[in-house]
C-alpha cells in the first residue's frame, strides 16, 4: 500500500478538498497543481510519476515492458512510496529515491507502453483514489483519467490544455533548457506519440460534463494558476491562506 506525506497546514477546519487536473502532455498540468496546492495548503499528487516509477522497476527488473500480463503482475507488489507535500514531492521505489531518475529520456520514451496496459491501469487507479481520499485536507492530483474515472467526484474538474506548439516549447524548456527550433524538434516525438499512444486508453483531448476547460496557452504560469484558484474559491469556499505563499 503506497505511503504519504502531507503538508503542514493552518488550522482550517472543513471537509478535505479534492481538486482534479487532467490534459496532455505539456499543457502545465504539474506546474499548475504544484502551485495550487501549495497555496491552498493541499497535498499534490502527480499520477504521472506512478507510471513512470513502475516504468523503472520493470526495466531494473528485465521484464519486457510489452509482456503485459508480466508487467500487470510487477505492478501488484510494487514497492512505491508517494511523498505528496507539494513543497517536497517524493517518489521511492523499494527504498530508492527514483524521482530524477524517472524524468529521464529513457522513461520518458517507455513510459506509454506502460501506461496503456489496462491491467496496470486499473490497479493504479486504485492506489490513486487511496492517497487522494486519504489526504486529510484535500488534494490536487494531476494526469490522465483524473476527471473522469479516477474521481469523477471531485469537487473541482478541470481540463488544462494548451496548442500543441505552447507544449512542445515548454516541454522543450523542461528537457533541454530552451525553446529553440532544434530543441522543439527534439521534444516532438515525445510529446505527440505519447498523447497518441495514451489516447488509445484515455480520454484527455475533450471535456466531460462538469469538467471546465483552461486553455493555457496564451496565459503565463501565475495567470494559470490565479484562475484555478478562483475556480476552487467559487465552488468550493476555498482561498488562500491570507499572506500565504505565492
Amino acid at each position: 500500500m503506497p505511503t504519504t506525506s502531507t503538508p503542514s497546514t493552518p488550522d482550517r477546519p472543513r471537509r478535505p478538498v479534492v481538486v482534479a487536473v487532467d490534459g496532455p502532455s505539456g499543457s502545465g498540468k504539474s506546474s499548475v497543481s504544484r502551485a495550487v496546492a501549495r497555496r491552498l495548503g493541499l497535498a499534490f499528487l502527480d499520477t504521472g510519476a506512478m507510471y513512470r516509477a513502475l516504468t523503472w522497476w520493470c526495466l531494473q527488473q528485465g521484464v519486457d515492458l510489452d509482456d503485459a500480463e508480466a508487467v500487470a503482475a510487477v505492478c501488484r507488489t510494487l514497492p512505491l512510496e508517494m511523498g505528496t507535500d507539494p513543497d517536497a514531492t517524493t517518489v521511492a521505489v523499494g527504498g530508492t529515491d527514483v524521482a530524477a531518475a524517472i524524468r529521464t529520456t529513457e522513461i520518458s520514451s517507455q513510459v506509454s507502453r506502460v501506461a496503456t496496459n489496462l491491467d496496470v491501469r486499473a490497479q493504479l487507479r486504485e492506489r490513486q483514489r487511496d492517497l487522494i481520499h486519504g489526504a486529510p485536507n484535500g488534494c490536487v492530483a494531476e494526469g490522465r483519467d483524473l476527471t473522469t474515472v479516477v474521481v469523477p467526484d471531485a469537487d473541482v474538474r478541470l481540463l488544462l490544455t494548451a496548442s500543441e506548439q505552447a507544449r512542445l516549447e515548454r516541454r522543450a524548456r523542461e528537457l533541454h533548457g530552451d525553446a529553440g527550433e532544434a530543441a522543439v524538434e527534439a521534444t516532438r516525438d515525445q510529446v505527440v506519440r505519447r498523447d497518441r499512444d495514451d489516447s488509445t486508453v484515455s480520454q484527455f483531448t475533450e471535456a466531460a460534463d462538469g469538467v471546465l476547460t483552461v486553455d493555457s496557452s496564451s496565459l503565463t504560469l501565475d495567470e494559470v494558476v490565479q484562475l484555478v484558484l478562483d475556480l476552487v474559491a467559487e465552488r468550493t469556499g476555498l482561498a488562500p491562506a491570507a499572506g500565504g505563499a505565492s
